[in-house]
């Protein structure tokens, strides 16, 4: 057999085996529970293990990686609602090794740029739609945030300001650490300049995103380990004003004293949750619903893509949920939105961020799947 023949066979075996692996994931679909009228469909596969989304001007979706090294740029050239065309735009693995990058998980787009966030690093690829088959050199926008890998990956996203937010976990699951920059979320110009703290007293967030009529910052935070079952909720919380404390590592859940940091604090001190999410559900991306293609009362609520415990001797969460708020920006109702993910104590998704498009339709990253799906309201 000559080598063009072996070529093409490869060719058509790659074809096939991606078809096949298509076909099981929809299958697979089938167990997801949404409301009346939608649907969930693949929208990309293997990619790694994919975690933030964001959108291009012209609609390329980007996707970090937190276990990999790959961040991805996803085409869908033909128009029907699936990426045809995937482009690795970032490796990690083609910087210089003294470099140590590590979790390129977070991006964000801005001004034709991709920025990237690793755990210390901050890079930009400029004018990337242009050339996502030939990806620029990274510029290093910033290299001096905490190189911890504990919570040290990244979600990251520009604000109404024009300033990129940048959140710093707590390098332990519950501690006090000196250094003013842990626990916190930042902001940085685009260039990396003017850093300065937004919130503070945050275990982890790895999701966030502005109210579309007030401004304000919302954020899911993850609760502390080791506490039981039920103890301490995941946090969905609403920055007001600028230098906030949300509490950690004192108060858990909004009303629960530390027993070893808590001791001598007041738990009116701090500012409470908008909504107590479910313990341990890890809950990690989330995203403000402004589109038109979902019913009227979706307008403007939040959905949240929890990951799933690994902290509770019976599971939940897995799923993507929606809290509504009322016209004061009051939460009213924290609602399952897909669910299916999770059969009996057995998982085999985890749904790690939730992105809409422009057309209306959510996108859900999954890292247990390597895929990232599309949820779409069809009545």
């Amino acid at each position: 057999m000559s080598r063009l023949c072996i070529k093409f066979v490869g060719f058509v075996l790659a074809i096939l085996v991606s078809d096949m692996a298509s076909a099981d994931l929809s299958e697979q679909l089938k167990q997801i529970k949404l409301p009346s009228g939608f649907e969930i469909s693949v929208y990309a596969e293997e990619l790694g293990n994919p975690r933030q989304m964001t959108l291009g001007a012209k609609g390329t979706v980007f996707v970090g990686n937190r276990n990999g090294t790959k961040v991805y740029a996803l085409v869908d050239s033909n128009g029907d609602n699936k990426a045809d065309k995937t482009y690795v735009v970032f490796d990690t693995a083609a910087l210089p090794e003294e470099m140590k990058v590590k979790m390129p998980s977070g991006v964000a787009f801005k001004d034709g740029a991709l920025y990237i966030g690793a755990i210390n690093y901050i890079f930009r690829l400029d004018d990337i739609e242009n050339n996502l088959d030939d990806p620029p050199k990274p510029v290093i926008v910033v290299d001096d945030f905490p190189d911890t890998a504990h919570h040290g990956w990244r979600f990251i996203a520009f604000g109404p300001d024009g300033k990129l937010y940048v959140p710093v976990g707590s390098p332990c699951n519950v501690c006090e650490k000196d250094e003013e920059i842990f626990g916190t979320i930042t902001r940085i110009n685009p260039d990396g300049s003017g850093r300065e703290i937004v919130a503070k007293g945050i275990r982890n967030t790895l999701g966030f995103d502005w109210h579309p009529k007030t401004g304000e910052l919302w954020f899911t935070e993850n609760g502390t380990d080791g506490m039981g079952d039920d103890v301490p909720a995941d946090e969905l919380n609403r920055i007001t004003k600028k230098g906030q404390h949300f509490g950690y590592p004192y108060v858990h859940q909004g009303d629960i004293l530390d027993k070893r940091f808590g001791r001598d604090k007041k738990i009116k001190k701090y500012k409470a949750p908008a909504q107590n999410l479910a313990p341990h559900a890890a809950a990690l991306g989330m995203r403000f619903y402004t589109g038109d293609m979902f019913p009227p009362e979706y307008k403007n609520q939040i959905f949240i893509a929890e990951h799933g415990s690994s902290d509770r001797s019976v599971k939940l969460a897995y799923s993507i949920t929606t809290v509504f708020l009322d016209d004061k920006g009051k939460a009213i109702a924290y609602e399952p939105f897909a669910e299916g993910w999770l059969q009996g104590d057995t998982f085999w998704g985890r749904p790690t961020d939730v992105m809409q498009m422009p057309d209306g339709s959510l996108l859900v990253s999954d890292t247990d799947t390597k895929a990232i799906y599309r949820i779409a309201y069809t009545k």
